[in-house]
């Protein structure tokens, strides 16, 4: 990896970070460690579900959703785990987690079926986790207005801006983001991989 960073495309980031275009899409650094990761070290099982979006395209209620379906008879509706905990708290990152981001949990100790969430393009993840019959993954994908995405980003970033940098104007941000320079983007590819 140390090898393939100085030869990748760079851009200025929403925020504060420098966004790099690998295989296509537009990822922070640990964006592409994580695929990295995924590709050498995760195991998939074909009961594992995946809650896949482009940022701030639903992800939250998307796993709120699904954590809810796949749950529905475990909890009574007075001591819902959702009542209680944040969505992100329930549904893994699996980006984060195999990074080793989140130490608490190990995805491998995880009971059938898994639920994690991503971020990444369809296009990055492994072959065994979307070809092969035996182990491939089921995904669950939500996409969203790309207009309604533009706006939701760039408060996003604003709020994700030091301090000391100014706000991220509404026709620069507008511009990145028609030219696919945006967090695993180009959106319409993330949106047409899946």
């Amino acid at each position: 990896m140390d090898e393939l960073l100085p030869t990748l495309p760079r851009s200025k980031g929403w925020w504060l970070d420098q966004l790099l275009q690998y295989q296509g899409f537009w990822l922070s650094y640990h964006g592409i460690r994580g695929s990295m990761l995924i590709d050498d070290h995760f195991n998939p099982r074909p009961t594992d579900i995946i809650v896949a979006t482009s940022p701030k395209c639903g992800t939250t209620w998307l796993r709120a959703l699904v954590f809810s379906i796949i749950n529905r008879n475990s909890f009574d509706f007075n001591n819902h785990p959702l009542s209680k905990a944040n969505p992100r708290d329930l549904v893994h990152f699996l980006e984060a987690h195999i990074r080793g981001d989140r130490s608490t949990v190990s995805i491998d100790g995880l009971l059938s079926p898994r639920l994690l969430s991503t971020h990444l393009p369809y296009s990055l993840f492994p072959k065994c986790m979307t070809d092969d019959a035996s182990s491939a993954c089921r995904f669950v994908y939500i996409c969203r207005d790309p207009k309604d995405v533009l706006v939701s980003k760039w408060h996003f970033a604003n709020k994700l801006r030091p301090k000391e940098l100014p706000p991220l104007p509404l026709e620069e941000a507008f511009e990145l983001f028609s030219n696919g320079v945006s967090h695993y983007g180009p959106f319409w590819d993330h949106v047409l991989g899946y």
